[in-house]
């Protein structure tokens, strides 16, 4: 005896609310504000979209997505701003490296 498998018809989004599929940011988005970011990756942890159907709908790449989920289990919402971006997804040892004083000119191992 199999259980059938209900479709998701709704999410709670990033700011409490429900989040259905036409809440959605439209497909043809150029301007990836936090909130819309987010609302994204929500619909993507509670089975709204699978990351595939978003990928291929919004036009992103994997590791695009993947690097917004990652920033808000890190940083929270603040993390998804366009200007630490950056920042925030370098690997440890991008870290070590960006931590290290800068050589001096008439250092031998200078860059």
């Amino acid at each position: 005896m199999s259980v059938p498998i209900q479709k998701v018809t709704y999410v709670i989004g990033p700011d409490s609310r429900r989040l259905a599929l036409a809440d959605l940011p439209i497909p043809e988005t150029n301007r990836w504000v936090i909130r819309r970011k987010a609302e994204i990756v929500a619909a993507v942890r509670g089975g709204l979209l699978s990351l595939e159907q978003v990928c291929k709908r919004y036009k992103l790449d994997t590791k695009e997505f993947l690097s917004w989920q990652y920033c808000i289990e890190r940083y929270g919402f603040p993390g998804l701003r366009a200007t630490c971006v950056q920042y925030y997804i370098t690997s440890p040892e991008k870290l070590r490296r960006l931590r290290r004083p800068y050589p001096r000119a008439d250092s031998r191992d200078a860059y």
